[in-house]
């Protein structure tokens, strides 16, 4: 687990070049920077020529500093009325700034200050892993990966046309400038791909030279006599192809079938959705309201990593969808006894997060933010809270009219493949519709469908109760311990909820709302008082669950076809036919993270997460030897 460490704003002896004094090196040139990177960086690899007329270009930095390079990119992209249609910029940092720094450093190149604007209002928590950015109408895509190049660079997947190699000087920093190093690049590059950098050193050539690149000197910028710059020999065939045709069908509109329309529509494409109720968002996605946090876990595990992630990648999307109805009011999870809690404790002492993305609170601590008497301190997260997942769908097919068609009251039941793609068929074989890329988001009815029907996702039954607002205290966050508690929305406060498999009843039980008061008494004592369970209201719904409690994404496998010793990226797959489904309980926290990882692998782009845990989300893993039983997770129960 790496901890990250920011970096802290100092400047050179001249008062004005930034300085670090860990490597005691220059972030880039005394005499100039943003003609530093047009003529390194930009000049070094064809810029802007090579991304003329292309749908794509795809850049990888090796050191993002202060956004220099990026933002002088960005605006060459701009101002290039033959520009490629979506420029995506992959930047590892080991040292992320944060964004106060950023805003006062940006102030030298008032050039960007537009740009920059728009950088740093959405420069995220400083926070390990990968960070997805959308900007300029999602036309341009930064993807920031926080952590040592050295290593990160092996979780990359992204198929690179140009490489800026940046960073601290190799006398400064020799573990950037490694043959390892070298070789991930090789690694990532595209057919063609170029590369240039500031030091004309001889290992680094050396190793460069090893890894496939043809490598030459260029006059340097400055001071610099020289500078290098390289193209990769090698002529193996691109893995990352755009699709033929941008069209696809959506199997649901709930939450996951929604927001993935909507990714799918804002990168160009044309989209269907088809959902057998009269409205969006009638299964699963119906709550009221759903919990939106993150979970940590002290070792920092896939779980913990995905829920971060897609915990921010949920509230980015929330911030740019004007008419979803969402709260950012905090959420304190409670520990269940004296020994989690100090589990909780050491998890954040040992995470060293930020603290605008969690704290450890104590006992009194939390009954002072409650305003009531609690038995545990806990986890709190200043971002988290609620959110109306009804609203989320319906702003998010809302969000590109011309491109989603959206048809309600018809019922999918069958899916046959043709040589072009898929049909959809109902119950009598008819054809209600067909394309060359088919998503299934129908949740729990999903294994209904002979492609579907081998994934071991099972349907859990949910019933959350509804609390009349005055029946209980107010709260002003939302709570979770065995179970959870919401302020009040539009008059009810919610709490629940029960967990049952195979029990299809949809009905609202009585004895399900004795439960669910029992556990808010749990979390709250004594909170719930004298309610009486059959006084009051709530919903039914059936989630789906996968075994190991992470989501399945991206293309189907074909398990007839699968091999008894398969590896994941040799298994064979359904062309054309891919899915965003298992969800479970935390279907808020991973939609919009999953919907931009089915996009980014449909489009043959830079992916939003690193390798292992888009492995860990791929459907193909439950046909692997090595795919075991999930490890049990002490501190989160699926009903919170």
């Amino acid at each position: 687990m790496e901890v990250l460490r920011p970096a802290r704003l100092e400047l050179a002896d001249d008062g004005r070049t930034p300085y670090a004094s860990d490597y005691d090196d220059l972030y880039h040139s005394a005499h100039g920077g943003p003609a530093q990177t047009r003529h390194v960086f930009l000049g070094g690899n064809d810029l802007p020529g090579r991304w003329q007329g292309k749908d794509r270009f795809v850049i990888l930095e090796t050191g993002f500093g202060l956004g220099l390079n990026f933002l002088t990119t960005w605006q060459a992209w701009r101002d290039d009325p033959q520009r490629c249609r979506r420029l995506h910029f992959v930047s590892v940092e080991k040292h992320p700034f944060s964004a106060a720094d950023l805003a006062i450093a940006q102030r030298a190149w008032p050039e960007f200050a537009e740009i920059a604007g728009q950088l740093q209002a959405a420069w995220p928590v400083l926070s390990p892993g990968v960070h997805r950015l959308f900007l300029d109408d999602r036309r341009v895509i930064l993807t920031l990966v926080f952590g040592d190049a050295a290593t990160q660079l092996r979780a990359v997947n992204a198929s690179v046309d140009a490489f800026f190699l940046d960073g601290f000087s190799p006398a400064k920093n020799p573990e950037l400038w490694t043959p390892a190093l070298c070789r991930s690049l090789s690694r990532l590059a595209a057919p063609g791909a170029t590369l240039a950098t500031w030091t004309v050193a001889g290992h680094l050539r050396r190793a460069l030279e090893a890894a496939e690149f043809e490598t030459t000197k260029r006059p340097g910028f400055g001071n610099k006599r020289q500078m290098l710059t390289g193209r990769l020999r090698s002529r193996r065939p691109d893995r990352h192809q755009p699709p033929a045709e941008r069209r696809a069908i959506v199997i649901g509109a709930g939450v996951a079938g929604a927001t993935a329309a909507s990714a799918l529509a804002g990168a160009g494409w044309q989209v269907e959705i088809i959902e057998r109720a009269a409205t969006p968002a009638t299964g699963a996605s119906c709550n009221l309201a759903g919990v939106l946090r993150p979970l940590p876990s002290a070792d920092d595990s896939r779980l913990s990593r995905l829920t971060r992630a897609g915990y921010l990648a949920t509230r980015a999307l929330l911030q740019s969808l004007p008419d979803a109805r969402w709260s950012g009011c905090g959420v304190l999870h409670l520990g269940r006894e004296a020994l989690h809690e100090a589990t909780q404790q050491r998890t954040i002492e040992r995470l060293q997060m930020p603290p605008e993305l969690m704290q450890f609170v104590d006992r009194e601590s939390a009954g002072r933010m409650l305003g009531l008497p609690v038995e545990t301190g806990g986890w709190w997260f200043p971002g988290g809270g609620w959110v109306n997942p009804v609203s989320v769908c319906r702003a998010a097919l809302a969000a590109w009219p011309e491109r989603i068609v959206r048809r309600f009251n018809v019922a999918v039941d069958q899916l046959e493949q043709t040589e072009t793609g898929w049909r959809l068929l109902n119950a009598d074989g008819e054809e209600i519709g067909a394309a060359p890329i088919v998503i299934m988001a129908s949740g729990a009815a999903a294994t209904d469908f002979a492609q579907f029907a081998w994934l071991p996702q099972k349907s859990a039954r949910g019933q959350v109760s509804h609390l009349p607002a005055g029946a209980t205290q107010a709260l002003a966050h939302v709570v979770c311990r065995h179970g959870y508690a919401m302020p009040a929305i539009d008059g009810l406060s919610l709490t629940g909820a029960t967990l049952q498999y195979a029990d299809p009843d949809p009905s609202v039980r009585i004895d399900d709302h004795r439960e669910n008061l029992a556990r808010l008494n749990l979390c709250l004592p004594g909170y719930a008082g004298p309610i009486d369970p059959a006084t009051l209201t709530g919903r039914t719904g059936f989630r789906p669950m996968s075994p190991d409690r992470l989501p399945i994404v991206g293309p189907m496998p074909d398990p007839a076809s699968a091999p008894a010793n398969a590896r994941l990226p040799a298994l064979p797959r359904l062309p054309g036919l891919w899915c965003v489904q298992g969800f479970g309980a935390r279907g808020i926290v991973w939609s919009a993270l999953m919907a931009d990882l089915l996009l980014s692998r449909l489009e043959g782009e830079p992916l939003p997460l690193e390798s292992d845990l888009v492995d860990a989300v791929d459907p193909g893993r439950f046909l692997l030897k090595t795919h075991g039983r999930p490890q049990e997770d002490d501190t989160f129960d699926d009903r919170t």
